[in-house]
């Protein structure tokens, strides 16, 4: 027993036993794969390691994005036909509430249209064609300033519909018909 003991952990010492490549011959590339072969750990600075998740994300964020310093215009090079950037506006609008819920859930984002090109009924089925590839296109921006930022970067005439501003609801207490200081109250007496 003590000999097959032996024998085995003589194995597991020999370069034999280590995972390696079978079909390497270079001995430069087992080096440099070789865990054993590294002498030390690699350095890492203490901000790093001391920073927090968010701020290790913002880093790689602002480390990822490119910073152009003049106004690029890339009309020309988006592929999208001069007659669809020249000859139409852009509407940018903010969605009204839907009138048949009182929730606001998704009116809080502005979005951009292109204006409507030429429509026909189908013969066949009485449905609405056009051969506007834009016409059905909606994009959603955060603010006015982006959808305003990407049209100006794109080339397109636009134009903003600001939405009528909401008038200040009162709330109303079925007890004040029947105070005495309103002006239109009469005494009875």
């Amino acid at each position: 027993m003590f000999k097959a003991l032996s024998a085995t952990t003589r194995l597991s010492r020999t370069t034999l036993s280590r995972a390696l490549p079978s079909f390497s011959t270079s001995s430069a590339r087992l080096a440099i794969e070789d865990p054993f072969s590294k002498k030390e750990a690699p350095i890492i600075d203490n901000e790093t390691v001391l920073a927090l998740p968010e701020e290790i994300k913002e880093k790689t964020v602002h480390d990822a994005t490119i910073s152009v310093s003049t106004k690029v215009d890339v009309s020309p090079i988006t592929g999208v036909p001069e007659e669809h950037i020249k000859t139409r506006r852009v509407r940018i609008y903010q969605q009204p509430k839907n009138a048949m819920q009182s929730g606001t859930s998704n009116i809080h984002h502005w979005e951009m249209e292109f204006d409507t090109r030429q429509r026909w009924e189908n013969p066949l089925m009485g449905w609405t064609s056009t051969g506007d590839p834009l016409s059905n296109m909606k994009v959603q921006f955060a603010t006015p300033d982006e959808a305003i930022e990407h049209c100006e970067k794109n080339g397109l005439i636009w134009y903003l519909d600001v939405p009528k501003v909401q008038k200040e609801l009162k709330p109303k207490n079925y007890g004040l018909n029947f105070s005495w200081n309103r002006r239109t109250r009469v005494s009875t007496k």
